[in-house]
């Protein structure tokens, strides 16, 4: 039995210079980018898988910092809060019960205030990294964003394995399948969130990957992408090595995975067709 599964656009940013971001189109366009989340619908109340922006990022953008909006010009439209995308499915707010995030970066993290009574499922040394980020980490975070006193669930690695990654079972006794599979070098605690949808498995990998091309043979990615990831990885071997595992996996999984990361538009599309938009 399939899953409800929506896929959600909770954030859109546009960068200048489509082709070096996109790999088409002209210098002088802007490029689109999206915070791709997942809302799941479980017996045991809603989970979402990441948060995009939140409504206090499009009602004071200042918090997102300069550098970070002069880099990815997010547009910050309240509609396409994750909030304002759950009530248009008909959903209150606190039906939201378990948030799982793949990482804390600012662009994922933005809606954690929008639902203050949800458990925020985490993996820990992403946790740690929030809460004590080093010279590198501290303008990718957002205290203000989880400053209502977010209900925080630690996650440790502690043996299981799916689909040759390590995994985590992250919210126990839900009817559905959601793990952690950390993933890092974007950020020190990165993961990837695995869902199951009846025979088959949905992998957000995050930022793991910006480009679609990125887990196809040979792989590809637009030159501004590229650069962009580099300046931004805490660990540029992890991340190319676990890049290397999607690919992998992406090759040898053909239909019983799909994968798909947080920021390219045109996977979110080709999911929203297939699935619940």
């Amino acid at each position: 039995m399939s899953t409800k599964i929506h896929h959600l656009n909770c954030g859109t940013m546009c960068p200048h210079g489509r082709r070096l971001m996109a790999g088409e189109g002209s210098l002088f366009e802007n490029a689109e980018l999206c915070c791709h989340c997942l809302l799941i619908e479980t017996d045991q109340g809603l989970v979402l898988v990441d948060t995009g922006m939140g409504i206090q990022d499009v009602r004071e953008p200042a918090r997102l910092g300069r550098i970070f909006s002069a880099l990815v010009r997010p547009v910050l439209r309240e509609e396409e809060t994750a909030l304002r995308r759950v009530e248009a499915l008909g959903f209150k707010p606190e039906d939201v019960r378990y948030i799982v995030v793949t990482h804390l970066d600012l662009d994922h993290a933005g809606g954690l205030g929008d639902f203050p009574n949800a458990q925020v499922h985490v993996f820990a040394d992403e946790l740690d990294a929030a809460m004590s980020p080093g010279l590198r980490e501290r303008m990718r975070y957002c205290q203000a964003q989880w400053s209502h006193g977010a209900d925080w669930v630690r996650h440790e690695v502690e043996g299981e394995r799916w689909m040759g990654f390590d995994a985590i079972q992250a919210i126990p006794g839900l009817n559905v399948d959601v793990l952690l599979v950390p993933l890092a070098g974007h950020t020190r605690g990165h993961c990837g969130v695995a869902v199951r949808d009846g025979d088959t498995w949905l992998l957000h990998c995050g930022d793991a990957y910006f480009y679609r091309g990125e887990i196809e043979t040979p792989p590809s990615c637009p030159i501004g992408l590229k650069a962009f990831q580099s300046m931004v990885q805490i660990n540029g071997s992890q991340r190319l090595h676990n890049q290397r595992r999607l690919r992998a996996l992406n090759n040898e999984q053909g239909q019983g995975v799909k994968l798909f990361s947080a920021h390219d538009p045109v996977e979110l599309r080709q999911l929203q067709g297939i699935g619940q938009a």
